[in-house]
């Protein structure tokens, strides 16, 4: 596919400022380009086969990918870019902050999906990217990839020079720490690579290991994604099995912990483009049950919560948010939420109202249904950035 125009910018005034810029190489100047774009860093690989392929394989081999079917589907599609896009030569990957700062609550919503939609954000300016690289070799073609595509965006992200993939599988950056997400821009021509990452910058530290409430990391830079809190809110679209309910730890869409004991983080800065909604801080669940699906979409449309992964599985995930915290007050609208015809959400409530009524009546026999769980997850598409599982050596 073609590039859309870059928006043109206008003449500069400054002589000796336009001397430089033609000094500059042709990749300079797209990366400078990319940083006026917005995007906090910027780098370019050479479009080979994944260096981390064969770790990839064995992750899958394992079982570590769980229900995620998508990720084994497209697996021989990662291996080689040409499967993807045939005339790729460079990939030009670019990141974005999206960190709050350092007061954020924890829990909730991930950092990530309190902002609007990065693929939409992402996506614009990486077109915008490609119309002006366009402009300067009329013959470049591309593809724009956010999440959406079989792509190890990771391991193009290192090769790119924009940081080190770390135990918990995040990429860090030493300024930017891990708050950020990624995008790619596969093109046509011969670009000369960045300096990569070559080595890990982690040192003996294992917080993120061993933050993780529920053990996801089997380990180090090895996930089991069947473990985890961001696999279990975002990619399951079944209802959850009973060790996977009642191990939320208050997450409704995503998690952040192996992120937030990061020392990487401490000093990491704002976010200026991706920045926190105030109507996405601090979700209440029992006021997100009353939305019906055009209420739903109209308060999130435009998030990484619609259309992906939609209402029933946010609204499964606050029934079984209230069951967990236990409080009578909750019944009401979570009575009203099991009459729903959506089954996720139905099912959700039920097993939280026989949750809390178990909780304040012990001296009854209350008996908690089990949750099903017996379905497959039905994502389609990749996973958000930074809840993709991955590992590498």
């Amino acid at each position: 596919m073609g590039f859309p125009s870059a928006v043109a910018a206008g003449p500069s005034n400054a002589f000796a400022p336009e001397l430089a810029h033609a000094a500059m190489t042709l990749e300079e100047r797209l990366l400078e380009q990319a940083h006026q774009l917005g995007f906090d860093l910027a780098g370019i690989a050479a479009a080979q086969p994944s260096d981390q392929y064969v770790l990839y394989r064995a992750w899958l081999e394992a079982g570590y990918a769980g229900e995620l079917a998508y990720l084994y589907k497209h697996a021989e599609a990662r291996r080689d870019l040409s499967q993807l896009y045939a005339p790729a030569q460079a990939v030009v990957m670019v990141a974005l902050n999206y960190n709050p700062g350092p007061e954020a609550p924890s829990g909730g919503l991930a950092r990530y999906a309190r902002t609007a939609d990065y693929h939409l954000v992402l996506r614009e300016r990486l077109k915008k990217l490609g119309g002006w690289l366009r402009e300067q070799v009329p013959e470049a073609w591309g593809r724009v990839c956010v999440d959406t595509a079989p792509l190890l965006e990771r391991d193009f992200a290192r090769r790119a020079g924009l940081g080190w993939q770390a135990k918990n599988t995040m990429l860090i950056h030493p300024r930017l720490g891990s708050w950020f997400v990624l995008g790619a821009l596969l093109v046509n021509l011969p670009l000369q690579p960045s300096a990569p990452f070559t080595k890990m910058h982690c040192g003996t530290c294992t917080r993120c290991l061993d933050a993780c409430p529920t053990g996801a990391f089997v380990a180090p830079q090895v996930l089991d994604a069947r473990r985890c809190i961001s696999t279990w809110t975002i990619e399951l679209r079944r209802p959850l099995h009973n060790h996977e309910a009642t191990q939320l730890h208050g997450w409704l869409f995503g998690c952040d912990i192996c992120q937030e004991v990061c020392p990487w983080n401490r000093k990491a800065p704002r976010a200026e483009l991706l920045v926190p909604r105030q109507d996405l801080v601090g979700l209440d669940p029992a006021e997100l049950l009353l939305l019906d699906e055009a209420a739903f979409r109209a308060r999130f449309e435009g998030t990484a919560l619609y259309p992906r992964p939609g209402r029933p599985v946010v609204l499964r995930n606050a029934a079984l948010l209230l069951g967990q915290a236990g409080d009578p007050a909750a019944l009401t609208v979570l009575r009203r939420a099991a009459a729903e015809d959506e089954a996720l959400i139905a099912e959700a409530a039920r097993w939280a109202i026989a949750r809390i009524e178990a909780k304040t009546s012990p001296q009854e026999s209350i008996a908690i249904p089990l949750l099903s769980g017996n379905q497959s997850a039905e994502s389609s598409q990749e996973p958000s950035c930074n809840a993709e599982p991955t590992s590498t050596p």
